[in-house]
């Protein structure tokens, strides 16, 4: 068991991490969420000694090991099996056959265990930093971003590892859907505090939301009580009649748990600028072929017409083409042959990662903004410096300063800027947290224009994609349909992978459910379902009611005080406070049943829809 408690940890007297306090238990494998800067890879350097601490205190049980797999590439050594032998420790650093059967697990074959490192995709370079981790076999993992820059089939390979990883595990990843296939448990930093919660992702923001807003409700609630309270005793704090009436309010008001109001969080708030498009037809793609060095083609005879606010993801394997094929869309590259023909009033916008070496370093961030487009003013440049997170000072930073997601934020707000009704965006989530990702699908949703986009984000394609441009098989097609449809048509594993013998394919339909049967058990779940939650509900909207009521009888009491303590009738006075105070009560006590009503049915729907959800996975 791994306990952090009340771990402090500030930069140049800037509090970043105050009182974080979790375990970690054996086997359970725990997605660290949290904004960009909010310190989820500082844990992480704590965790592993690279990083100090201001107080509290970290445990460890006896000699346990920690592995680190960084995001970013690091190799020295000549090929891959010397590079994997420096995860050995001292005493075991001439044992290469360790490392040589590690690499063979992990997919690399006797032949590439003399081959540089470089020589390998991306894919297979993450499996050589993994190599250098499970040498010295590891009780925790520690995974920084491992999808970025890998490609789905890669990144479909290493959530199969990590789902069979026997021991713990902790996870840093913008991926959601990635993550919530992987973890047991989510770890979440949010103002400055952790919280640990069983389950996915959704789990966890949705109660981090139900949490603020209980808090916010009680906040309210509490500071309308002290402003009333207040308001009796310092009316009649001269009447002796009332002495020992307003004493015990003063007492009341000492003791009660003053909230302060939550501040605000700044978000990455995406909004694209939609210039008018006035034909249904973007682009037409003509026989469009492409190779480097007259080397093998990557891109063979391609034909396809892009159309008005279409929404067509890029896919396939690194090194296949996909970039180039954005390259030549945006004019970055000449096709060997074919045509493009633009429709005249197309206006486009091109994100790609290495763009970055296009912003000026003497430039401010704002600048950089306020240089991009023509009707542009300081305003509106530093609007979106605050849309980036980029607020206040931050604006002012010379781009030469910014890091590599910084830059990657500042070419996301120079496309905001412009008006376009063309985007091209290569890779556009690398960089950017869980919360920056949501937001960039709203905008994109919302955009008016087409969007061409290559992205390895399943959460991304499932939710966009309404066509498909797939490299696969040193192939180029279009596939006409969703994401979801290509799985269930052709899917990313190989023939000879896919391949099931007859006997096979005639057991597993002999123990698959009938549709019948599967809308008989559907609706069992769905009546009980019903049965449950009903009561529940009727429940939870009478208390709300009754809530409403008292809301509604706390006014009239307050206006017949002040109509009593005008007159000074003291008996009048007391009776209505008497009324106040049971009003009071019975208010709170609605709260606290509206809660636990609340998580009761919260926690039963999340039941049923996840056996529903896992029917359809079986069937």
């Amino acid at each position: 068991m791994i306990g952090i408690e009340n771990l402090v940890k500030s930069f140049g007297g800037n509090l970043l991490l105050d009182g974080l306090t979790f375990k970690i238990n054996p086997r359970e494998r725990v997605g660290i969420v949290g904004r960009n800067g909010h310190g989820k890879t500082t844990l992480f350097k704590i965790i592993i000694g690279e990083s100090s601490y201001d107080s509290g205190a970290i445990s460890l049980p006896k000699n346990y090991r920690i592995g680190y797999v960084k995001q970013h590439l690091d190799f020295t050594r000549k090929n891959i099996l010397e590079e994997a032998m420096l995860g050995l420790s001292e005493h075991e650093k001439d044992q290469s056959w360790k490392a040589e059967k590690i690499l063979d697990g992990l997919g690399f074959s006797q032949d590439d265990m003399s081959r540089a490192p470089s020589a390998f995709s991306g894919g297979y370079q993450v499996r050589l930093n993994l190599a250098k981790e499970l040498v010295a076999e590891p009780n925790l993992l520690l995974l920084d971003e491992p999808t970025n820059y890998l490609d789905i089939t890669s990144i479909r390979w290493v959530e199969q590892f990590l789902n069979n990883w026997p021991n713990e595990l902790m996870l840093i990843t913008h991926d959601r859907s990635f993550m919530d296939k992987i973890v047991t448990d989510i770890v979440g930093i949010h103002r400055k505090k952790a919280r640990k919660i069983a389950g996915t992702t959704d789990k966890y923001y949705e109660q981090i939301a139900q949490d603020e807003e209980v808090y916010e409700k009680t906040r309210q609630n509490t500071e309308r009580r002290a402003k009333e309270i207040k308001l009796f005793v310092d009316r009649f704090r001269a009447k002796a009649k009332l002495a020992s009436m307003v004493q015990s309010r003063v007492k009341a008001l000492e003791k009660m748990d003053h909230k302060d109001k939550l501040e605000s969080i700044s978000a990455l708030d995406f909004s694209f600028r939609s210039a008018p498009f006035p034909s249904k037809q973007v682009l037409r793609i003509e026989d469009l072929s492409f190779s480097y060095d007259d080397g093998e083609p990557l891109i063979n005879n391609l034909n396809t017409i892009i159309g008005a606010r279409e929404r067509i993801c890029v896919i396939g394997k690194n090194g296949k083409g996909k970039t180039t094929l954005l390259k030549l869309l945006a004019g970055k590259l000449k096709p060997n042959s074919g045509e493009l023909k633009y429709h005249p009033k197309v206006i486009q916008g091109f994100y790609e990662q290495t763009n970055v070496s296009e912003l000026v370093d003497t430039r401010t961030v704002a600048e950089e903004l306020l240089y991009s487009h023509p009707d542009t003013d300081q305003q509106h440049a530093r609007n979106i410096c605050g849309a980036m997170m980029f607020e206040g000072d931050n604006a002012l930073k010379k781009i030469s300063v910014l890091s590599g997601g910084e830059k990657s934020r500042v070419m996301l707000g120079k496309l905001l800027v412009t008006p376009l009704n063309l985007l091209l965006l290569d890779e556009p989530t690398n960089h950017l947290d869980m919360d920056a990702c949501d937001a960039l699908i709203a905008a994109i949703d919302h955009f008016e224009g087409t969007v061409i986009m290559v992205t390895h984000n399943e959460m991304f394609l499932h939710a966009l994609a309404d066509r498909l441009i797939v490299f696969k098989n040193n192939q180029v097609n279009i596939f006409d349909g969703s994401y979801q449809a290509f799985l269930e048509k052709e899917g990313w594993e190989s023939a000879v992978q896919q391949a099931e013998s007859v006997e096979e394919k005639k057991q597993k339909n002999e123990n698959r459910i009938s549709k019948k049967d599967l809308r008989r058990m559907r609706s069992e779940i769905i009546t009980q379902k019903g049965k449950e939650l009903g009561p529940l509900e009727k429940r939870i909207s009478k208390i709300e009611n009754e809530i409403e009521t008292r809301e509604k009888q706390l006014e009239t009491l307050n206006s017949d005080m002040m109509e009593a303590s005008g007159a000074q009738a003291g008996k009048r006075i007391a009776d209505i406070s008497q009324a106040l105070h049971l009003c009071h009560a019975e208010i709170d006590a609605f709260f606290d049943e509206l809660e636990t009503e609340t998580l009761k049915h919260d926690e039963l729907k999340e039941k049923f829809d996840q056996q529903l959800d896992d029917m359809e996975a079986d069937f």
